[in-house]
């Protein structure tokens, strides 16, 4: 099958640098459609950076990045725009408007880019809070209201409903206690059974990874590579996690600080 056709994204040879600091170094990954990617690897290594190349909000220094068959580089701004509808982005902080009430974040995307009668905007209000277990008594709230957790669940909401052909999650565990990270977990995998959509999340979230996704990418910090050396070190399902051959890996997913220890030891003296 030809890749172009089977993948709805394509890096080839990206590399993002900033100054002198290379972060991307070289990077060709193909997402089939349909698939859940889980991208891992330690503070530094450039993950947040790669979720935003594929959307467009970081321009590649050198590569392509194409979405669905088209490169987004060669695309104007009202093009990009029209493609980013497409995208559901729930970020780590959940980022919602503090000024808008529940209903109003999780509608802002619907009356941004879409004529919809205001019955037909509440309907899907509805039906995303519900659908990520929040009761209709929060639409009224504003986020400094709720916990962590809810806050976490209206970003999902509100990532849902322009019915996303792409779903980028950035950390979306991060400062949740272990249940209620189960808990959106378990939302990212309904909302995958819900609907037909493409995901990518990073997380150093191990038990996310090994969840949620169908495949596992680990990037290495490109400041720390050999000159011939990829810049991802891993690719392949997280059953294949604790079987992988590079010791990097096994460091990172077991948790073990060892070599790097003593690397960050020797660069203090």
């Amino acid at each position: 099958m030809d890749e172009s056709t089977s993948s709805l994204i394509q890096m080839r040879n990206v590399r993002v640098t900033f100054g002198r600091q290379v972060v991307l170094r070289d990077i060709n990954l193909a997402i089939p459609k349909g698939q859940t990617v889980a991208i891992i690897g330690e503070s530094g290594c450039g993950k947040t950076v790669l979720l935003k190349v594929l959307i467009g909000l970081v321009k590649p220094t050198h590569g392509r990045i194409l979405f669905d068959g088209q490169n987004l580089a060669q695309l104007n701004e009202k093009e990009l725009t029209k493609q980013r509808i497409r995208f559901g982005f729930v970020f780590q902080n959940a980022a919602l408007f503090d000024s808008m009430t529940v209903g109003q974040n999780v509608a802002f995307p619907l009356r941004q880019h879409q004529r919809l009668p205001p019955n037909e905007v509440q309907e899907i209000v509805l039906a995303r809070l519900a659908e990520v277990g929040l009761p209709d008594n929060v639409r009224g709230k504003k986020p400094a209201e709720l916990s962590g957790g809810m806050r976490k669940r209206v970003g999902l909401a509100r990532a849902l409903a322009m019915n996303p052909e792409l779903m980028l999650y950035d950390e979306p565990t991060t400062g949740l206690d272990p249940i209620m990270s189960d808990v959106i977990n378990e939302l990212i995998l309904r909302s995958r059974r819900t609907h037909p959509v493409t995901s990518v999340i990073v997380t150093h979230d191990m038990r996310t990874a090994r969840k949620v996704a169908d495949r596992v990418i680990m990037l290495y910090p490109a400041t720390r590579l050999q000159a011939a050396e990829e810049q991802i070190v891993f690719d392949g399902p997280p059953s294949e996690l604790d079987h992988a051959d590079d010791r990097r890996v096994q460091q990172f997913v077991q948790g073990e600080a060892g070599e790097r220890l003593m690397e960050l030891r020797a660069g203090r003296d």
